[in-house]
């Protein structure tokens, strides 16, 4: 039976997160021990120096995010698990593919387009002020941790199916110059909700609203004491819609636990309750796994080990797929 590869990586720029649990680890994790599919999960430490230039930090989250992964149940004798450096033919990939990738068409992507529009709006003469090469041509790196894999199935949010249809584009341009080499991508969203922050605002680092996902059970508590809510008193009757905390509770609830806590909405349940009851949720489905992460961050050389393993599978793969790009654009021994 042919498998269905399914990739996906994590920026290594920041601490895992509930919204990244919810929305990305949580339905990967699923994906790994599903023998329906090959997968490839990866630490995208070189889309990290894009914006990070802080050493510690991209070190401190790629241990984090690596610790997670593993404490939450990858399985990583069914899937690939590599960090993206680990694997120097992907930077090779992505410097042949950028000579495949037309200029105009990194000139529309989302990232490059909003600095620009940033410098416009600051009144900014020159544009591309503050812009490297690294942003501009994030997209091709982004085509390469796929291409190399022959990713098919490529789980992203929203804001990154751009950057898939981008790989299609690039793919279809070399497989139209050298022959049949790439499968094409397709990006998959998932059903599930992109979770608000403690401000009501999507959950994001960059906006400082974020619940850790392997906090202490004391600071998970306080976090979830932060998520906003309004000033309607015990015993108002609460509406459910638009309410950050009965979207947290719905991500981590089953079918009757939301049913529960409409009606008690509907009761006029306090909030301070209902933020107790949010709290036991979540600690009931994360607190065996973050035992097992801070048993892995106190355990790094058994993380490096399985790192280290994954690369070896990593690279048997594209060491394959770089020689058959080289070959098909013509870079090869002399002698043949």
């Amino acid at each position: 039976m042919t498998k269905t590869r399914y990739l996906t990586g994590i920026t290594t720029t920041g601490t895992p997160h509930l919204g990244n649990y919810v929305g990305a680890i949580r339905p990967a994790i699923e994906a790994s021990r599903n023998e329906n599919f090959e997968s490839f999960y990866f630490l995208a430490d070189y889309h990290a120096i894009i914006k990070c230039f802080e050493p510690e930090q991209i070190r401190r989250s790629t241990r984090e995010i690596a610790a997670t992964w593993l404490a939450l149940g990858l399985d990583t004798s069914n899937s690939v698990f590599y960090r993206q450096s680990d694997v120097p033919e992907i930077p090779e990939l992505s410097w042949i593919l950028t000579c495949m990738a037309s200029k105009g068409l990194m000139n529309r992507a989302h990232a490059y387009k909003a600095a620009v529009q940033e410098n416009t709006d600051a009144g900014t003469e020159d544009q591309d002020k503050g812009i490297t090469m690294g942003l501009f041509s994030y997209p091709i790196l982004m085509t390469a941790d796929i291409l190399m894999f022959n990713g098919q199935k490529i789980p992203v949010g929203k804001d990154q199916i751009q950057h898939v249809e981008m790989a299609r584009d690039i793919a279809q341009r070399f497989n139209h110059h050298f022959g049949e080499t790439f499968a094409l991508p397709e990006a998959v969203v998932g059903d599930a909700a992109v979770l608000k922050g403690l401000d009501g605002r999507k959950m994001s680092k960059s906006y400082g609203n974020t619940i850790p996902l392997f906090d202490t059970p004391k600071k998970l508590q306080k976090s979830i004491n932060k998520i906003k809510t309004n000033l309607l008193e015990p015993g108002d009757p609460k509406d459910v819609a638009d309410s950050t905390l009965f979207e947290v509770w719905q991500a981590f609830a089953n079918e009757e636990q939301v049913q529960y806590m409409r009606d008690q909405y509907a009761e006029g349940i306090a909030w301070g309750q209902a933020k107790k009851e949010l709290f036991a949720l979540i600690d009931a489905e994360i607190g065996e796994a973050r035992e097992r992460y801070f048993y892995f961050m106190d355990n790094m050389d058994e993380v490096e080990e399985i790192l280290q393993a994954g690369a070896v599978k990593a690279r048997a793969h594209s060491q394959d797929m770089l020689a058959r790009v080289r070959d098909a654009i013509g870079i090869q021994p002399v002698n043949r």
